[in-house]
């Protein structure tokens, strides 16, 4: 930066400004003034001279003394002429470089004239030209003149002169000095002006650092206070301000984060917006609502921050009615809830905060909730009419003979197991989803086991014509350490799907595989498999790909959903695969413990 251009520059220019100004006009005043006052002083001391010699020659009656005693009054630089008539005159010895003036040029001028003719003290500054070294020059004189009576009674005048060099001499010394002291007030000004703005001006110098030092986010820049005037006053308050900023911003910051933390742990999605509707905010939930908007209509993600064109209208009804609005959308299979309130700044709206929950799951829920009761009425309704048909076929005796009532009781007992199953079952499931389920764990031996299971339905794998068979590697004295009696009832829900969904001539094959972090099961049919669309459901409660088919053949479509709870509660796994007509395999795993 340059010298002008800065505070020490301006100030330092502005005082040796005012300074020259003053000293400029005192040292014209002050020369004026003593050329005054040394003109004043000769003059003066000429009258007094002039009237001194004046009573010499009253007083005298010897005139020659008297002159030779005038003489003597008179100092070198100064010239006297006695004038008695225009014959009889006298001047002075010439002791110096002093002119000899003419008496005619005296008595010639109207002014020094009146000192004889009207007896009157003259005192005159003029200019008297005068040859000197073969050139005309001009001398300023000063002339005094004083009347005074001869002795013999005649009116006669004492002229004294001399010209104004001693005076310009003097005057010429005086404005030397007077010069001189004005270039050293100017140079001490100098030294000082600069001095004393680079004193004023280094704090205010130092505190730029430091607000630029602020501006770069340095908060804990501090002044030293090392005066005690306004600017360390205000040295002190810029460190306040400065200790006060950083705690703003410390609190903001703090907010800032917390807000962020709240905003990132939402399960909610929140968008705001400006006051034209462009996106200024989002968490993650409302990023991957965004995404999957963005994909459904083919766009890249975050163009131009874009929002879903229901949005901007439900912003636009905001900004109108000036009130929170809602709507549903739906797109990629899932169920989105958007609220959006304004947000003012003072009483105008300037822009608007957005709330995008997730309704899926609660969607979902909700239908199974009604599904729940939908299907547990209707597998209820079968036995129960059956039930109610039958005795009353009892009780009106419509069965004559003992055989017709043995197959009539036989019917109610077999809708009364239906019944009991279906309500254990739902019973062991609701339990296991409370959580509530517990598991007597203990090593078993895989192979014994398994091979116990399957052995239980090798009756009516045969009675089907199914060829049912059990592979298992590695499994000899294995122990693995799960709850039999859970896992025995996993076992008979995948093998006893398999075989009522495998038609007569096909295959039930039961893996096993002993790994090194658990063992593997796979349970395989060649039954009709499957749809596509099916799959992901088929560990929910009472679903059911072929309800007609699975009804007849007396399932209740809990099955898969008590085995997926044993096996989630044993920390395992468990998947579905499968092709239509070709078959399904079901497969689960347990970890070693």
């Amino acid at each position: 930066m340059k010298l002008w251009r800065s505070v020490v520059g301006k100030l330092w220019m502005t005082i040796l400004f005012l300074v020259s100004f003053v000293l400029s006009i005192l040292t014209f005043m002050l020369l004026g003034f003593f050329e005054q006052y040394y003109v004043d002083r000769a003059e003066e001391d000429l009258t007094q001279v002039a009237s001194k010699i004046a009573r010499v020659m009253e007083e005298h009656e010897d005139q020659s003394l008297a002159r030779s005693i005038s003489w003597e009054i008179v100092d070198p630089l100064t010239k006297v002429i006695i004038a008695q008539d225009d014959d009889h005159y006298w001047y002075s010895p010439s002791k110096g470089e002093v002119i000899d003036i003419p008496l005619s040029f005296l008595k010639n001028d109207k002014e020094l004239s009146k000192v004889i003719s009207n007896q009157e003290t003259v005192i005159k500054k003029t200019e008297y030209s005068s040859i000197m070294e073969g050139g005309d020059e001009f001398k300023e004189i000063i002339i005094v003149g004083v009347p005074f009576t001869s002795q013999v009674g005649e009116e006669s005048a004492v002229f004294l002169y001399q010209t104004l060099d001693a005076v310009e001499q003097t005057t010429d010394q005086t404005t030397r000095l007077i010069f001189l002291a004005a270039g050293i007030a100017f140079m001490l000004t100098t030294f000082f002006a600069f001095f004393l703005s680079s004193r004023i001006t280094s704090p205010l110098i130092k505190m730029r650092e430091a607000a630029f030092e602020i501006a770069e986010g340095k908060f804990e820049t501090r002044l030293p206070v090392v005066t005690h005037d306004e600017i360390g006053e205000l040295g002190t308050a810029f460190n306040k301000m400065g200790k006060q900023l950083k705690l703003n911003i410390d609190a903001l910051r703090q907010e800032k984060e917390q807000l962020s933390s709240i905003l990132s742990s939402m399960v909610d999605g929140v968008i705001t917006l400006n006051r034209n509707g462009v996106m200024q905010l989002s968490n993650p939930p409302a990023e991957r609502f965004l995404q999957a908007w963005y994909y459904e209509q083919g766009m890249e993600e975050n163009l131009e921050k874009a929002v879903p064109i229901e949005m901007r209208e439900l912003f636009g009804r905001v900004v109108s009615f000036e009130g929170e609005q809602l709507i549903e959308m739906d797109f990629q299979g899932r169920n989105w809830v958007v609220v959006m309130s304004p947000l003012y700044n003072g009483e105008q709206i300037r822009g608007a905060v957005a709330v995008i929950r997730d309704m899926t799951e609660e969607r979902r829920l909700d239908k199974l909730r009604k599904d729940f009761i939908a299907n547990v009425s209707h597998e209820l309704r079968t036995p129960i009419s059956m039930l109610q048909g039958y005795s009353e076929a009892i009780i009106d005796d419509i069965a004559e003979t003992e055989q017709e009532k043995k197959e009539i009781a036989e019917v109610i007992y077999e809708e009364s197991l239906r019944m009991g199953r279906l309500v254990n079952e739902l019973l062991d499931i609701a339990r296991m989803e409370a959580g509530h389920i517990q598991l007597q764990e203990e090593p078993v031996n895989v192979h014994e086991f398994i091979e116990r299971v399957v052995r239980k339905f090798h009756g009516l794998s045969k009675e089907k014509s199914i060829k049912l068979s059990y592979y298992c590697e590695n499994c000899e004295e294995h122990m693995i350490s799960f709850d039999p009696d859970r896992m025995e009832q996993v076992f008979t829900n995948l093998i006893d799907n398999a075989i009522r969904h495998t038609d007569s001539g096909g295959t039930v094959v039961v893996k096993a595989n002993i790994i090194e972090n658990g063992f593997k099961v796979d349970v395989q049919d060649s039954g009709s498999g499957i749809p596509n669309e099916d799959l992901p459901f088929v560990f929910e409660r009472f679903y059911k790909a072929d309800k007609a088919r699975t009804r007849r053949k007396g399932g209740t479509g809990l099955g898969l959903a008590i085995v997926k709870n044993i096996i989630d509660a044993h920390q395992g796994q468990i998947s579905v695969h499968s092709k239509i007509n070709e078959g399904t395999t079901f497969s689960f795993f347990l970890p070693r413990k």
